[in-house]
């Protein structure tokens, strides 16, 4: 949970640099954090399934 308020510290730091990248180069980020995200969740999930058994 500290990472993620890390990360939303973070992000307003970033903001203004987003702003002057490419698109291309935010596209590639934002699908990045994207295929992260969801690797956790799908982790999540499958420990949170394994330990109830």
């Amino acid at each position: 949970m500290l990472f993620l308020v890390a990360a939303l510290m973070l992000l307003g730091v970033v903001l203004g640099t987003v702003a002057h990248a490419p698109l291309t180069v935010t596209a590639l980020v934002a699908v990045g954090i994207a295929v992260w995200l969801g690797i956790f969740a799908a982790r999540e999930r499958h420990s949170r399934r394994t330990s109830a058994n």
